[in-house]
């Protein structure tokens, strides 16, 4: 997958669990079933060929790679 393929709302997809640090919330905050949030956010990793999240039960993390990036999705959402 290309990252120029990505759109707007992968991107924001991203960027809002990233911000709510919950799958769930994120969905409910973008008006997106859970499902359809996991794809965007699992079609921007394959694209940029980082994690921006650990998956768990428990714990929401955000991986170094990811943290590194994120402050750039916000400056293109930005723009």
């Amino acid at each position: 997958m290309n990252p120029r393929d990505l759109s707007f709302h992968d991107l924001l997809a991203v960027v809002t669990v990233a911000s709510t640090r919950h799958f769930g919330r994120a969905a409910d905050e973008l008006g997106l079933a859970q499902p359809t949030l996991s794809a965007q956010v699992q079609k921007v990793e394959r694209a940029l060929a980082v994690t921006f999240f650990e998956r768990s039960a428990r714990k929401f993390l955000i991986p170094p790679a990811g943290e590194r990036l994120l402050p750039l999705l916000r400056e293109l959402l930005a723009s």
